[in-house]
């Protein structure tokens, strides 16, 4: 089980994980090793979270999301497979976590009469000052 918050856990064979070339510098051993790691969680099908959760996660997902339901995520930047593995069930991890924490709603308020009359004064002494500064009309 990979242990997302106190009530959110998601199976290990839910996740499945490749490892694919990882490609740019690293000479021969980028050729010939597969070391970047290709995680697979299948969103649509999984039975560990709950439905608000999805829709949460479905919306941060973004690019990540395959038409399929399946969040893909890749790791690429260690050399070993351990590593990439690791990076890439922690970048699940971390955006599950972000999808479990509900949005909190905003409930919108107004200016109070009193608040609106401060305004309106502050307006209105800000312009007397300025009304000062200007030479006096006829004169110059």
């Amino acid at each position: 089980m990979i242990e997302i918050d106190g009530r959110l856990a998601i199976p290990e064979e839910e996740i499945e994980v490749s490892f694919i070339r990882a490609g740019g510098p690293g000479g021969q051993n980028v050729n010939k090793v597969a070391t970047a790691a290709q995680l697979r969680f299948d969103l649509r099908r999984s039975q560990a979270l709950p439905g608000p959760v999805k829709a949460r996660l479905r919306r941060l997902a973004g690019h990540r999301l395959t038409r399929a339901g399946e969040i893909v995520i890749t790791a690429r930047s260690h050399r070993s497979q351990a590593d990439n593995r690791r990076e890439a069930v922690e970048r699940l991890v971390a955006l599950v976590r972000e999808a479990a924490v509900p949005p909190k709603f905003r409930v919108p308020t107004r200016p109070s009469r009193t608040q609106k009359r401060k305004r309106t004064d502050a307006k209105k002494q800000r312009g007397a000052v300025k009304r000062l500064r200007k030479a006096p009309r006829g004169e110059e």
